[in-house]
């Protein structure tokens, strides 16, 4: 077996194959090498016995990948993004904002039931996505849609 960067450089392109065929459209360095890392592992452990390398290394990239997706789809499932500090700032306000908070009141008064039950589960309760998805019985995505358009609807109306 030739040194790990002779492999590397061979397998490169097996990696960006597979990120296409995977449809991975963002974080692309991060995928990479998760693949780079799931290349070294297959050559580390590869036994020449067992069969050739190629489909071996094909494997293990493509489950790493695979992993790498599930642990990012978890993770914002349950993390909330850092640009709505807004409407938890508003959950836990001092006097010294008053003006703003109430602001945001006035806003979210405006707000249909469905939209402020959505607000309270995720801002306030701090409930999972998937637990939310649950309540109001549809998807994920549905969730992450809803909460989207709320967001912009919210920003919208803050920013007038």
């Amino acid at each position: 077996m030739s040194p790990f960067e002779e492999v590397l450089e061979q397998y490169e392109p097996m990696i960006s194959s597979i990120i296409r065929k995977l449809h991975i459209y963002r974080e692309f360095e991060q995928f990479r090498q998760a693949g780079r890392i799931a290349l070294w592992q297959a050559w580390s452990r590869f036994d020449e016995t067992k069969g050739d390398f190629p489909p071996y290394a094909y494997r293990s990239i493509h489950g790493a990948l695979l992993d790498e997706l599930k642990r990012e789809t978890r993770f914002s499932d349950v993390h909330v993004p850092a640009e709505d500090d807004l409407l938890e700032h508003a959950s836990t306000k001092t006097d010294s904002d008053t003006s703003a908070s109430s602001r945001l009141e006035e806003v979210l008064a405006q707000l249909t039931a469905e939209e402020k039950e959505l607000v309270t589960l995720l801002y306030e309760d701090r409930v999972m996505q998937t637990v939310c998805a649950a309540h109001f019985g549809i998807s994920v995505a549905g969730v992450k849609k809803r909460r989207e358009r709320l967001l912009g609807k919210l920003r919208g109306q803050l920013g007038n």
